[in-house]
């Protein structure tokens, strides 16, 4: 018997009935995902993909560079989730791909 299956076991019961859980569930940890040093000024989202990309480049915005601005850009499209319309994902889309385009240049030169 695994350690994946025991341990489903044990939280299940005997019978394989789940048990109430004893207390709040925990919080996400991604609602909070808020730094002082690196977070993009308001609006940066809502515009068209090259001004995205070129407001995320900048060094005050991704201070670890260009990556950390793409990763920044995937980690809003993962957290807006099915709310986030077509269109604007399309430009999110639109603007991680020039960032990684010029990433992908500057690791060449």
């Amino acid at each position: 018997m695994g350690a994946r299956t025991r341990a489903k076991r044990l939280r299940t019961g005997a019978r394989g009935a789940a048990q109430p859980s004893s207390g709040p569930k925990p919080r996400r940890w991604s609602h909070l995902v808020t730094t002082v040093s690196t977070f993009p000024p308001a609006g940066t989202f809502t515009g068209d993909a090259a001004s995205i990309a070129r407001t995320m480049a900048r060094k005050d915005v991704s201070p670890k560079g260009i990556a950390s601005g793409i990763r920044m850009i995937q980690f809003f499209i993962n957290r807006a989730g099915r709310k986030l319309p077509a269109h604007r994902r399309r430009e999110l889309e639109k603007a991680k791909r020039i960032l990684q385009a010029r990433l992908k240049g500057e690791r060449r030169a």
